[in-house]
């Protein structure tokens, strides 16, 4: 019965409060009928029809009608569209559409009772009449639904839905269990996991330079199985003074039964070391100087090194709490809060801390960076070792090492510092609910210091801010094993289970996600290629740290607040001319050398758009208005003199 009345009755009661726009009766009924783009192993649970969808920070007045629903891998809002899509300006991913999100991505869930919104947790019980809902995400969109004219109960049933997949207890409700798509891995082989004892093998000769620095430092397997360290990786670089009894023996008196661990070592010889605290319950410090000793004979010229502690002044917690009050500036419920806030906008940006800490982060950087290049070793030590840490050595290795600043050497320094070196994504991100977890943003805050070094070093980084950007949307889609674990440990169990096999799908391997015209944004067109075999002082970076010499990554924290847009204009409109202007040099370099044997049909034509926004390619924008211009793929390699001048505008095979 509630379904017939669904089908033949259309309220219009308060259209004074909210209003819908007019659609025609076929519009309507393509609403019903339209059905919702599932992935292989993804089911419909619940969905609500004639929901209200209102713009983000917006009067919340007029809003657009549409089915919502809830799968077991996300939130989709289903409407009708007259666009035939060509003229689509905004990002385009294979596995969502822009009015989805994924479950894993979404933070906070708020019910509207009257003129207020009351935070739902999960457990909470929904009540039978749901006006409407405010959702707020981890990568800062915020929704707005109304169910004033759904059919009565809808709105509970998606409420409850949603409250119960949204946040999982275990990790195996996450989505990447239950995905069924055949995997046919297309990541570039440049790109180190560091699994297996080969990628290790290749680091340590790409870095350390000569025989006498190679004596220093050896390959150990003595986590083999992670009988040592569940959150190392199986093979772990350590001083070759050191044998594997002793490391063993003194790993039990650090937390997380973490030894210290190679990183990176410079043409000195001087070496970036992470190490974790003693235990609590520890009081003589005996195997730590141990270890300091042998750290110490591991330099060339014998040196002592400098340790460096990283929790004392900022530490996992005080980050989450900043962050918390920075996401209020970033989500403004409505247009009224928006402009309140805005009047106070800076004193409330300095109360949360959050630049601040991006200050704290590079200055530390730099100042291991200053004793590195003194010949110093640095031992960072905090904790477990496996969050400041992360930050630290993984932001001075990008400052002294050229190779860490392409695409795939960037990728494979967050998968030896993060991935591998054990930092807890699945619990700093909070992907599953536990009362022993805690969620901190560790890894957002050391793409905000990457991204502040791309605005200070243009074309000292191939990658571009939307590559940045994409990367922490990535990071919330549950379907990539990269980011959804605390340690390798867990990734390997997961991967072997008799019973579920987890297939591991690497959050590298791009083209899951995008197609060529997207990738294609990833590359940075005023990148200058360094040689990374010899040294040379003008590749190291130097950023300047102090707050007011920090932007605010407007594109990832304000894309999803329409009055911020700067139409027509921003950096992304300059960016635009530049990749012209780079691949009309590469059409003449082509020319000059006769196309050099190159089939033409190895040309791709992608289509650019020229009145893009500053937001882009975020904002939902539709234009007509757009250009298509020969652009070489980046997989051809004309000739030798070529190199040095590809176009990075182009998307790989």
């Amino acid at each position: 019965m509630e379904n017939k009345s669904c089908n033949n009755f259309i309220s219009y009661v308060g259209l004074e409060e909210h209003e819908i726009q007019t659609l025609s009766s076929s519009r309507r009924n393509s609403l019903i009928e339209n059905n919702i783009k599932l992935l292989p192993g993804e089911v419909l649970i619940a969905e609500a029809q004639s929901v209200l969808m209102f713009s983000p920070v917006s009067d919340l007045k007029q809003g657009i009608s549409g089915v919502l629903s809830v799968t077991n891998f996300k939130l989709t809002f289903i409407t009708s569209d007259d666009s035939n899509g060509e003229d689509v300006t905004h990002q385009q991913n294979h596995l969502y559409g822009y009015t989805d999100t994924c479950l894993t991505n979404i933070d906070e869930i708020y019910i509207m009772v009257g003129d207020k919104k009351r935070k739902l947790a999960p457990g909470n019980i929904v009540p039978s009449k749901v006006k409407g809902i405010f959702i707020i995400c981890k990568n800062l969109r915020t929704w707005s639904f109304s169910f004033k004219f759904s059919p009565l109960g809808h709105g509970k049933n998606l409420l409850t839905a949603l409250l119960h997949h949204a946040f999982p207890s275990r990790h195996q409700l996450l989505f990447a269990y239950d995905y069924k798509e055949a995997y046919y891995s297309s990541l570039d082989k440049n790109v180190q996991l560091f699994r297996d004892i080969s990628d290790w093998q290749n680091e340590l000769k790409r870095t350390l330079y000569s025989d006498e620095i190679r004596k220093g430092w050896r390959l150990s397997t003595v986590n083999a199985k992670f009988q040592l360290c569940p959150s190392l990786s199986q093979y772990v670089i350590v001083p070759a003074s050191v044998t594997d009894s002793q490391l063993t023996d003194a790993a039990r008196h650090f937390q997380g039964n973490r030894p210290p661990v190679w990183s990176w070592t410079n043409v000195y010889g001087a070496a970036l070391v992470k190490m974790s605290e003693l235990l609590p319950t520890i009081t003589e410090r005996r195997q730590e100087n141990i270890m300091f000793e042998n750290v110490r004979k591991s330099h060339p010229q014998k040196m002592p090194p400098v340790v460096v502690e990283l929790n004392k002044e900022i530490n996992v917690k005080l980050i989450a709490i900043g962050f918390s009050k920075f996401i209020s500036l970033c989500s403004a419920e409505n247009i009224r809060q928006f402009w309140v806030q805005d009047n106070n906008f800076y004193s409330l940006l300095e109360n949360t801390k959050w630049l601040k800490y991006i200050s704290y982060c590079l200055q530390k950087a730099v100042d291991v960076c200053d004793r590195l290049n003194l010949g110093y070793s640095v031992i960072l030590q905090e904790g477990a070792g496996r969050d400041l840490c992360c930050v630290i050595s993984s932001l001075v290795q990008l400052l002294l090492d050229p190779h860490f600043r392409t695409i795939t050497g960037f990728q494979s320094l967050l998968q030896k510092e993060w991935v591998a070196g054990g930092h807890p994504f699945c619990d700093r991100l909070g992907h599953i609910v536990k009362t022993n977890s805690e969620k901190s943003p560790l890894f957002l805050l050391y793409l905000d210091c990457v991204w502040q070094l791309c605005q200070q070093y243009p074309t000292e980084f191939e990658f571009t801010e939307t590559y940045l950007t994409t990367l922490w949307d990535t990071v919330h889609v549950s379907i990539f094993d990269t980011f959804i674990f605390n340690c390798e440990r867990d990734r390997a169990v997961a991967a072997m289970d008799p019973n579920t096999p987890l297939v591991l799908r690497s959050v590298w391997d791009w083209r899951e996600q995008f197609g060529d015209q997207d990738i294609m944004l990833f590359y940075n067109p005023l990148f200058v290629p360094r040689n990374t075999s010899k040294t040379d002082s003008r590749a190291i970076v130097k950023p300047a740290c102090a707050i007011s010499s920090l932007e605010l990554w407007t594109q990832c924290y304000f894309r999803w607040i329409p009055a911020l847009e700067i139409h027509n204009g921003g950096q992304r409109h300059a960016e635009l001319y530049v990749r012209l202007l780079q691949n009309d040099v590469n059409q003449l370099r082509i020319n000059v050398n006769g196309n050099c044997g190159s089939p033409v049909d190895k040309v791709g034509i992608y289509s650019l758009h020229t009145n893009i926004d500053s937001f882009y390619p975020f904002s939902n924008k539709r234009s007509g208005n757009a250009i298509s211009t020969p652009i070489m793929n980046s997989s051809i390699i004309i000739t030798e003199s070529l190199l040095d001048a590809q176009s990075l505008i182009t998307a790989t095979d």
